[in-house]
């Protein structure tokens, strides 16, 4: 569908907007009736330097960075098409599979070997900054086309979002001289007006004599030697009361790579330059950078250790005022996320949804408190170790600081991990080593003589005398309330009425004792002995004791330590919704009670289904109604729904085929976003039920059956397709027993799919095994047909796709040792699991790896990171 040729397109002034940019093939270009703004084609023999053909997986900070250049990742998009077009794809003349890259800022899609071809044609990507004497944003119109028929039929713009059908009746070439919005998170966008690329500056021999007769301390009074350095890229920004310009750092290797994909989405939503990998050197630069934007707020993606790390920077740094830091909790405790609603770890929430909540979100302060060491003179040296340290990790903390049991299992783990880092590759192992180590000094008690080795002095009052009676195996000097992954050491808000309320801004440091017995509470919802609240502590140790700093454990030698407030950080914390009104603005009140109706879902619809709302729905289960009062949150509405297991006439009138809820379930946001997400647990306080739901609310049970396994609901599959070499449903039908298991094994080794389908109809189990307990599709595998494995993926229950033989190996193992690609493709994008271990500890990409099939194990590691997540970076629709 291209413009209507009788209307022949206004001309536009190519200067003007040299960022505009037609993605197609030429013949496109010409139907299109847009050829005019097309980028001219380099003139025959010009010279290409290698450096325009690099592949750049960062943004360029560089002098010779392009402008409009491309930020490319690997990627497994479904299709075989390439923006340079036929005429032009490499991969075409070769007529072989190659690996293909997306580019995270606009979304374009080429072959590897293409990315030449793309910069020789001039295809440039949004610019994230400006030349001098440009100030245009509207720079980043792309055209989207149909590769069967070659006709462009959308434009979108890279920046606001917005897509249009390329019809004069849809798109008038005036709109692309129109300023770009930005699109709707246009206040922490920072536009690329804002940064200017610099000129190095000329030295002559005249100025480079003036340099020398200047007076260096005169300079250095005015600007540090960082902030004098020249650097290629300048920001001048525009400030703006309604503007909250967003500067975002992305640790890649926190939550198990999970940064690593989140960094494209931002790049896509966001400025390039921007957005920042924590990996290619850390946040000083940026932030001496940025530091005179008005309003700046900062994003840290990571574990509570990258935001010590950033606030310590700021420290460093001094800027007045100082930024707020919000966080993106990837790591694994994520307690100083929780104590500001982030949430203890990143699931599934769509990154659009994160920037309004950065853009919304209550700016709090945030206690640092110093800790100052120095040798205890005074042990003797029968105290003395050889293995301690006389330096703690690090000189500040933010959470906490604890010295006993807790320490010593913390620093066992690190050094075993520093040892053998291959025998940590996964959170589970990692829990379990926890679990034993924890298990192992208990036995041992290698702290229990704790109160015997250390005093504590707080706000100049003993409390040794009190940790001696309690004789506690640790003790926790904390800031915030979470500690230990989520717990509340010092209880729940109301139960500790001798002391004031806990708070994270109120200069006060709580001290805690624990024993074995109130360790082991601790994970029930116990809490510690509270033993004070102070402003400074003095802590001495009498011999070497294993502490730890926010997580950062070490043996500290004889030592005083000297706690006392540092300063306080400026932090962004999400804020919870201003009323509990309906979503639809009907100016209605609130009733004083809802009625709403409770549907479950199971873990492989979601996977299968979260991006198709009305199909998930219909996967539902209904679990029974509940009324709540209508201002509810869902911390309320939990305990109403989870008293729907222990009421007995619910329990009577359920089905005797419905699950109980596993203790795992969470809530659904099933409306305020284009698909289904996942609310975490430690920010159900935030959400009303009436902003995820209307007269249903849907919660996400990850132990509960698929739709197709279960017997209580139809299998929601189409009819079976008739095929010639089968015999009709109608004639199958009778009073026949049912095949052989036998007869079906046979049909898949043989690689005869009509007879499978025949078998199938007569009532034939393809859930049947064999005396090895391989499946249909562990034979179907081995022999490689492609056309039998999609048919028993289509009508086999999805408990075959990760159903094990003896020897532990599910079909994706046995698919990805044969290097059989499409077989592995379909078998994953049916729902596969990609973490599962045969007998060696392999997962299927490791299996890939060891048949020495590179791409394949590529693409298995890549859909093993981003399963849940894979389409939140798809282009805008139309």
């Amino acid at each position: 569908a291209g413009p209507e040729p009788d209307k022949p397109p206004r001309r536009l002034n190519k200067r003007r907007f040299p960022g505009l940019r037609l993605f197609g093939h030429r013949k496109a270009i010409t139907k299109s009736g847009l050829q005019h703004l097309a980028p001219p084609p380099p003139a025959p023999g010009a010279p290409c330097s290698e450096s325009e053909w690099q592949i750049r997986s960062t943004v360029d900070w560089s002098e010779s960075a392009t402008y409009g250049e491309h930020i490319w990742f690997e990627t497994n998009v479904s299709g075989d098409f390439c923006y340079v077009g036929e005429q032009y794809c490499v991969a075409r003349m070769l007529q072989k599979s190659v690996s293909r890259r997306k580019c995270a800022a606009c979304k374009i899609v080429v072959h590897t070997p293409c990315i030449e071809q793309l910069e020789k044609i001039n295809f440039r990507c949004k610019p994230s900054f400006r030349e001098s004497g440009s100030r245009n944003v509207r720079e980043g119109f792309q055209q989207k086309f149909t590769f069967h028929s070659k006709e462009i039929v959308a434009i979108s713009c890279s920046w606001c979002k917005q897509a249009y059908h390329s019809k004069v009746s849809c798109f008038m070439l005036q709109q692309i001289e129109e300023p770009c919005s930005l699109g709707v998170h246009a206040a922490v966008v920072i536009p690329p007006t804002w940064i200017l690329r610099a000129r190095r500056p000329q030295n002559t021999l005249k100025a480079s004599k003036k340099k020398k007769r200047a007076s260096f301390k005169r300079k250095s009074s005015k600007k540090g030697p960082e902030e004098g350095r020249w650097r290629p890229f300048i920001i001048r920004p525009t400030p703006s009361p309604l503007m909250k310009p967003l500067l975002v750092f992305v640790n890649p290797k926190s939550g198990g790579n999970q940064g690593a994909k989140i960094i494209q989405s931002f790049l896509w939503y966001l400025n390039p330059r921007q957005v920042f990998d924590l990996s290619q050197g850390g946040p000083r630069e940026a932030l001496e950078m940025y530091r005179k934007v008005h309003n700046l707020r900062i994003l840290a993606c990571g574990g509570d250790g990258t935001v010590g790390w950033i606030l310590s920077t700021l420290d460093q740094l001094r800027l007045k005022p100082p930024p707020p830091v919000a966080i993106l909790p990837l790591g694994t405790g994520n307690d100083l996320a929780r104590t500001l609603n982030w949430g203890g770890g990143y699931t599934d929430e769509p990154v659009s949804k994160i920037l309004s909540h950065v853009e919304e979100g209550n700016v709090v302060q945030l206690d640092r408190w110093d800790l100052h060491v120095e040798p205890n003179l005074e042990a003797g040296p029968e105290d003395r170790d050889e293995g301690a340290t006389d330096r703690l990790p690090l000189d500040v903390f933010n959470n906490y600081f604890s010295l006993g049991f807790d320490a010593h299992v913390t620093l066992e783990f690190h050094e075993s991990r520093e040892a053998n880092p291959e025998k940590f590759n996964s959170r589970f192992r990692n829990k379990m080593f926890y679990a034993g180590t924890a298990f192992s000094d208990f036995l041992m008690g290698s702290s229990k003589d704790l109160a015997k080795h250390i005093r504590v002095v707080c706000d100049g009052t003993d409390l040794t005398p009190k940790i001696q009676d309690l004789k506690p195996q640790c003790v926790v000097f904390l800031n915030i309330p979470r500690y230990c992954a989520g717990t509340m050491p010092w209880g729940h808000p109301g139960e500790h009425h001798d002391f004031e309320p806990q708070r994270h801004d109120d200069g006060y440091l709580e001290v805690i004792g624990f024993t074995m017995t109130s360790l082991a509470a601790l994970q029930v919802g116990g809490h510690g002995e509270r033993l004070t609240q102070c402003r400074e502590v003095v802590l001495t140790t009498s011999k070497a004791i294993p502490v730890q700093v926010d997580g950062e454990p070490c043996k500290l030698a004889a030592s005083r330590i000297r706690i006392a407030l540092r300063n306080q950080a400026t932090m962004v914390q999400k804020a919870k919704r201003r009323s509990a009104a309906p979503l639809h603005n009907d100016q209605q009140p609130v009733p004083e009670q809802l009625r709403i109706q409770v549907s479950r879902v199971s873990m492989h619809d979601y996977e299968a289904l979260h991006y198709d709302k009305e199909q998930l729905k219909e996967a539902s289960v209904p679990l029974g109604t509940v009324v709540v009062p209508g201002d509810s949150d869902l911390e309320l509405c939990r305990a109403h729904i989870e008293r729907l297991q222990q009421e007995p006439e619910g329990a009577a009138a359920r089905p005797p085929t419905c699950q109980k809820l596993s203790p795992k379930w969470c809530f659904l946001d099933a409306t305020t976003a284009s698909r289904f997400y996942r609310i975490d647990r430690a920010q159900e306080h935030l959400n009303y039920v009436t902003e995820i739901a209307q007269d249903e609310i849907y919660i996400l049970d990850p132990e509960l059956l698929g739709a197709s396994a279960r017997p209580d609901l139809p299998t929601p599959t189409s009819p079976l397709p008739t095929s010639p070499c089968s015999p009709s449903p109608r004639s199958l039908q009778g009073d026949a027993a049912p095949p052989q298991g036998e007869e079906l094994i046979e049909a898949a080794k043989r690689n005869d799919f009509c007879k499978l389908q025949e078998l199938h109809r007569a009532g034939g189990d393809l859930m049947h095994r064999d005396e090895r307990s391989r499946t249909l599709l562990h034979h179907a595998v081995s022999t490689g047909s492609k056309e039998v494995v999609r048919y028993l993926l289509d009508h086999a229950p999805p408990e075959i796709l990760d159903a094990v033989e003896e020897n532990g190996e599910t079909c994706l193992h046995q698919a990805a040792a044969l290097g059989q690609r499409t077989i592995c493709h379909y078998i994953v994008e049916a729902g596969a699991s990609l973490m599962k271990t045969d007998q060696q500890g392999d997962t299927p990409r490791q299996r890939a790896e060891k048949a020495q099939d590179t791409e394949l194990a590529a693409y298995l590691e890549n859909r093993q990171h981003y399963q849940m997540i894979q389409r939140e970076d798809q282009e805008t629709a139309v």
